[in-house]
């Protein structure tokens, strides 16, 4: 146990530092999806082709959260955090003056990199501020800031995007980076350095059944999610008729939904992993299933789009806690694997989105195909819960 995490300390502020940092990564994870047909003009490709910058981005998630959160374990964790943002930073920035797609698919892998670990040391920093029965609930409030980013730093961005370019977005999105690290630093106990990793120890963990089933689930979750998500502006513009400002307003009401649907989360998720899972998989299922009909009015769209917002984020808690527990000798390591996961979901939403678009199928298919990987996301869910039990009644037996 890192020594910083017998300190008392008030939840309070480590938890808002942790917010801050997380509303900054949410706005470059997710401002290019509002921005994906500005971005693929400036740069002269097609929007599937535009929304491998989306994949790249998930893919430097998942190859970074192990690597980073190994590489960074010895320093304290609020200098860990902070170089991770400074990471961030610089990625952003690079993003800002890449002068063509490769370079700037170069820039979103090197802005990646800070993602999992931050959220994964993040978690394990929120919920050491907190009594084990709040734990859900505190790292639901570190990313709130996720949620928040949605409601106004998205919106913002993709305003300043489409408004003065592509490249403004991001430079100004480096600027959070700034104010997360200076947060950070205010916030967060000095701590001491960390132990030596025992690394096969910890990869040892990833190999546990429960661990690996907790991590596919979060993979399906996160692919229902951003199948839509990640081509919302050409898919409303096709079924809906939108304009730039009617999908600006819809990014702020999915924001919205995140943000309740992550405080939501949260507290049922204190009180129950599995109902709270299979209860808004099925809500993301339904309303998936129904987006096309309800997308052909500007009012159907909305409610939609609201109902997705809170269902797909309320699964964020109770599946990073999910992980968590299950990997108890390695939480740190797990949790950000848990973020690499849910990054994973990303470019597989985002490669089955494209793949829809691309084989000519229509936008209206784009949420269909969300919801069978949230299918498929549920009987995971379902399985092992199921196992669960047959194991708790075999335990019983034999006492």
């Amino acid at each position: 146990m890192n020594p910083q995490d017998t300190q008392p300390v008030k939840a309070g502020p480590p938890l808002l530092a942790l917010a801050v940092g997380a509303f900054g990564i949410g706005v470059t994870e997710f401002s290019p999806m509002g921005l994906l047909p500005v971005i693929a003009d400036g740069v002269n490709v097609s929007i599937p082709s535009a929304g491998m910058l989306v994949s790249a981005y998930a893919i430097g998630v998942m190859v970074g959260a192990p690597l980073m959160t190994l590489a960074f374990s010895r320093w304290s964790r609020r200098k860990a955090l902070i170089l991770l943002m400074a990471i961030f930073t610089i990625g952003n920035v690079l993003s800002a003056l890449s002068p063509n797609y490769t370079t700037l698919l170069l820039a979103r892998l090197v802005t990646s990199l800070n993602h999992g670990a931050f959220f994964g040391l993040g978690s394990l920093v929120a919920a050491s501020v907190v009594p084990r029965h709040k734990q859900a609930s505190a790292v639901a409030t570190m990313f709130m800031g996720l949620t928040i980013a949605n409601v106004g730093g998205v919106p913002a961005a993709t305003w300043l995007g489409q408004a003065i370019g592509w490249r403004m977005s991001f430079a100004a999105t480096a600027v959070l980076g700034l104010i997360a690290m200076l947060s950070l630093w205010l916030a967060l106990p000095a701590g001491e350095a960390g132990r030596r990793p025992n690394v096969r120890h910890e990869l040892a963990v990833l190999k546990s059944p429960a661990v690996l089933l907790a991590l596919l689930t979060t993979v399906l979750g996160a692919g229902a999610m951003f199948t839509l998500y990640t081509y919302i502006a050409p898919t409303l513009a096709e079924i809906t008729g939108a304009s730039p400002a009617f999908v600006t307003g819809m990014l702020v009401l999915i924001g919205l939904g995140f943000t309740l649907g992550n405080g939501v989360g949260g507290r049922m998720a204190d009180r129950s992993l599995d109902g709270t899972l299979i209860f808004f998989l099925v809500l993301v299922i339904a309303d998936l299933l129904a987006f096309p009909w309800l997308a052909s009015t500007p009012v159907g769209a909305a409610i939609s789009l609201l109902i997705f917002g809170v269902a797909t984020f309320a699964v964020v808690p109770p599946l990073q806690m999910r992980v968590m527990r299950a990997a108890t000798d390695a939480p740190g390591l797990a949790s950000s694997m848990n973020v690499g996961a849910f990054n994973l979901g990303n470019a597989v939403g985002a490669a089955a989105g494209g793949a829809v678009i691309s084989a000519g199928l229509g936008y209206a298919a784009v949420p269909i195909s969300g919801a069978v990987i949230a299918t498929a996301g549920l009987a995971l869910v379902l399985l092992q819960r199921a196992s669960n039990v047959r194991r708790r009644k075999l335990a019983m037996q034999g006492c």
